[in-house]
């Protein structure tokens, strides 16, 4: 709890993170993480003066030129930005997310204050098993990102493409000509909170429904787009009409690659497997977990997990307490999932989360099973990913055969003129006295098993004259002679 309020104390960047380290169970203990997910960033209100001198900077006019009306009293505040409703000259609401004057400075002031922590953090015992400086390094380049809205806008119409099909979600529409870097002006969703049970079954909703259709979203954003609203805690989603889900605030987001997804998608089938040495295997195949991890103690850990979970139902399985148990295996095996990935944990848990409140009958197995089998079948055949590979490749090689006669040329033309080669190779030196030995070896080596395979076949002849017995003795002197130079050889210090 200390370190908690320490945080909030330090103001906007240290609460940003709290807030991401609480998705980072591999670098803290599980009673940290608990601690930091409290993190509240509520703050109060910057007086409607300064804000609408940003309003006015960044729009080229005044706020009340612009909108038909803005509310001085903001919807929200938070500690990079606050929203106001307002209306625009056509009658549209809108709300205005206006970031709060000054907050850059005070950022940048901050994660140099983080940066010179993380160096100093790398010197010592844990800096060998963390990367401090890059995860510092990281963490400033999402909150600037954070602090430029145009991303935020863009994300927004992002979601709204991969979902233009579908009519379970609403992302509202980015009025552009308003917005700016430090000004997002976006439509209004007027609904029902996702949380707010008494005001959904008042208004007839079916809750059910509600939670299949939040799912379906998540899992669709992961599985098959790569691309999921990381911010997906109650307060970003809103009821519509017809039970549809209407999404805010995209300034989160994660991003899985088609190699992440099926990463996943086998770790989950080893899983199911209940295969713990083939769990290790795909972490280390993962780069979560190094070479030199205690293989055995991590199998045996995974293993225990796997038995509590053994032949139970996976409608009875909570994807909130696998997280929650995997957390002290991941910080105790020191398992280094990208971050991406354990934001997508916690996501998974926060809509659990919330369609366990919904339905307590939600089973988000079930809802992704139709996902994992299209994302498994897409990978299986060959689809627009195999097709735009083999392109590129085909025109790299096209590339290469087209540039192979010009060089031909080059060289012949070179070799005519009498002219060399620069081909630089350091250390020639030792590595000719490398080869030299290596050749040696070879031969002595060779040599030896020769003279002792001709004097097998002279011992076994029975008919030996005395020439012959002679010839014996002396191969026999040779190869001990011979043996002698080579276990010299073998054990002389090299040449440096």
């Amino acid at each position: 709890m200390h370190f908690r309020l320490a945080l909030e104390e330090l103001g906007p960047t240290f609460i940003k993170f709290g807030q991401i380290l609480s998705t980072r169970p591999d670098l803290l203990p599980p009673s940290y993480i608990t601690e930091l997910s409290k993190l509240q960033d509520n703050v109060p209100p910057t007086p409607w003066s300064l804000i609408r001198e940003v309003l006015t900077r960044e729009l080229g006019r005044e706020p009340e030129q612009v909108f038909l009306t803005i509310d001085p009293q903001p919807l929200a505040a938070a500690s990079l930005a606050q929203v106001h409703a307002a209306i625009l000259p056509d009658g549209q609401e809108v709300v205005v997310k206006v970031q709060r004057p000054g907050i850059s400075a005070v950022i940048e002031t901050d994660l140099e204050i983080l940066s010179s922590l993380a160096k100093r953090a790398q010197t010592a015992r844990l800096g060998k098993v963390y990367d401090f400086v890059n995860m510092a390094n990281d963490f400033a380049f999402t909150l600037r990102n954070e602090l430029d809205y145009r991303r935020e806008g863009r994300n927004a119409d992002r979601f709204r493409e991969n979902f233009v099909n579908e009519s379970h979600l609403f992302i509202p529409h980015i009025y552009w000509e308003y917005s700016s870097q430090c000004v997002l002006v976006l439509e209004r969703i007027h609904g029902i909170k996702i949380d707010n049970l008494p005001a959904l079954d008042e208004a007839g909703y079916d809750r059910h429904r509600i939670a299949l259709h939040s799912a379906r979203v998540i899992i669709k954003e992961v599985l098959e787009d790569g691309f999921f609203h990381a911010d997906a805690h109650p307060g970003n989603y809103n009821v519509l009409p017809g039970e549809v889900i209407g999404a805010m605030d995209f300034g989160m987001v994660g991003y899985l690659k088609d190699r992440d997804r099926l990463d996943l998608i086998r770790l989950y089938l080893v899983a199911v497997a209940l295969d713990a040495d083939g769990i290790v295997d795909q972490l280390i195949r993962m780069g979560a977990a190094g070479a030199e991890v205690d293989r055995t103690g991590l199998a045996r850990d995974i293993g225990r997990l796997l038995n509590k979970y053994y032949a139970l139902p996976l409608n009875d399985i909570r994807a909130r307490e696998v997280v929650e148990e995997i957390m002290p295996i991941a910080f105790q095996h020191h398992l280094h999932l990208p971050s991406d990935l354990w934001l997508l944990g916690k996501t998974l848990a926060m809509m659990e989360g919330v369609g366990l409140q919904l339905d307590p009958e939600f089973d988000v197995f079930a809802v992704a099973q139709p996902f994992v089998r299209r994302l498994l079948w897409n990978m299986a055949i060959p689809n627009a990913g195999w097709v735009r590979a083999a392109l590129l490749g085909g025109a790299n090689w096209g590339e290469m055969l087209n540039r192979i006669p010009r060089a031909g040329n080059r060289m012949l033309e070179r070799i005519e003129r009498d002219e060399p080669f620069r081909i630089q190779i350091d250390d020639t030196d030792q590595i000719i006295s490398r080869l030299d030995r290596l050749f040696t070896l070879l031969s002595l080596s060779i040599l030896v098993g020769a003279l002792i395979i001709g004097l097998t076949f002279l011992v076994s002849n029975p008919s030996q004259s005395d020439w012959g017995q002679w010839m014996i003795i002396g191969g026999l002197v040779l190869i001990i002679s011979l043996g002698i130079w080579l276990f010299i050889l073998l054990f002389r210090p090299k040449n440096k």
